[in-house]
């Protein structure tokens, strides 16, 4: 489909006649086969359904289920490889009325001709990078894929069960986490959080020194610059400035005063992570230099990953951030400034890549590299704090 929108691109194809190509075609495809699965399947449920346990009284609670809620599922069904071609047996099998199959099918159809067709008219020459880099990760979908939908028919088929066994485990859980204080579970969380941070921050690495980033840079250089960036973005660059930046800082420090509480670790927390973000930095690139020297040379790396900037800006507001909701007595005043920090953090990736030219993977290398430095503090300072208090 893509492949076809990129004929559309170069004008060979027309657009709307492609659209409803794909619509009718698909839309045929998907009711010749649910007239079979209805014309024969339910002999072959009575007949070998036995023998995979889907016997007819199974069958009969599957075919309810798909009548209530199944319909749905045909919406997203042609999104799936290998899946799409089996829907309209199994609607047909399952008996569903075709007054019910028909029009999440269609629109099924239309939103999967209209996607693909449309994303390769707006990549254009970049269809094909796309599609390889995208490739890459079919594997992995899935296997995604087949996990969750294994999960939910486990459920599905053993929800009594694994209701009971859910709740006992939860019971023993709650009975253990009344010995622990609220620190320490906060503690395990962060440590969790690195482990994943870091784990992310070698897959990275491993992808520079291999210069598996050229099609990602491609790809995304594209869609920033043809379909995302507005020239009204500029105004992103407000939010790393050095006033803006600075104004942060400073209402940090007010408010660790005004809470009055731990007042000189959490100003050592600021300071230690502020002022070692440009050590880390430079750290994590002589590692890396050291790194190609080994089965690297001759590959183009880039000299500015993980970029400065964008490390320098994850670390100041993340650092801020923390210690500005630390001590919040609601909920929803940390979602809402992470909320924020997340739109602030994508609006200038954006503009630095559309306006500045960064490679998309400098900056996401900063952002990944400046979150591991942030989180490291986070645990240690929060360690010492619980040491602190036992004292």
């Amino acid at each position: 489909m893509s492949y076809a929108g990129y004929f559309v691109y170069q004008g060979k194809m027309n657009y709307l006649l492609a659209l409803l190509t794909v619509f009718f075609s698909g839309g045929a495809g998907i009711t010749i086969t649910y007239w079979i699965g209805r014309a024969g399947g339910y002999k072959l449920i009575e007949k070998y359904g036995k023998y995979i346990h889907l016997g007819p009284e199974k069958y009969k609670k599957t075919a309810a289920w798909f009548e209530r809620s199944g319909s749905k599922l045909l919406i997203f069904a042609y999104f799936i490889p290998g899946v799409r071609h089996f829907t309209g047996y199994i609607s047909g099998i399952s008996r569903l009325s075709f007054q019910k199959f028909i029009i999440p099918a269609y629109t099924g159809s239309f939103l999967w001709g209209f996607c693909f067709i449309t994303l390769g008219k707006v990549l254009g020459p970049q269809w094909q990078a796309f599609h390889h880099a995208a490739s890459k990760y079919f594997v992995m979908f899935i296997i995604v894929l087949a996990i969750l939908l294994a999960v939910f028919l486990i459920y599905r088929f053993y929800k009594n069960q694994i209701k009971d066994l859910f709740i006992q485990v939860l019971k023993r859980l709650m009975l253990h986490l009344k010995t622990i204080r609220a620190t320490e579970i906060f503690l395990i969380c962060l440590a969790l959080v690195l482990i994943g941070m870091v784990s992310f921050m070698m897959g990275l690495a491993q992808d520079y020194l291999a210069n598996d980033f050229t099609e990602f840079n491609e790809v995304t250089n594209y869609m920033v610059n043809s379909v995302v960036y507005q020239s009204w973005m500029k105004g992103f660059f407000i939010f790393r400035s050095t006033y803006v930046l600075c104004f942060i800082i400073v209402l940090t420090i007010l408010r660790i005063w005004r809470k009055g509480r731990n007042r000189a670790l959490e100003y050592l927390l600021l300071l230690v992570t502020i002022l070692g973000a440009k050590p880390f930095h430079d750290f994590i690139t002589k590692a890396l230099s050291f790194l190609e020297s080994f089965g690297f040379v001759g590959k183009f790396h880039s000299e500015n990953f993980p970029d400065l900037h964008a490390a320098t800006i994850i670390i100041i507001y993340g650092v801020c951030f923390f210690l500005l909701v630390r001590h919040a007595k609601t909920g929803v005043a940390p979602v809402f400034a992470a909320l924020l920090i997340l739109f602030i953090l994508i609006g200038l990736a954006i503009t630095n890549i559309a306006i500045i030219n960064v490679l998309p993977s400098d900056i996401v290398g900063g952002y990944v590299y400046g979150a591991v430095w942030i989180f490291f503090n986070f645990l240690l300072f929060e360690m010492l704090r619980l040491v602190l208090e036992k004292a």
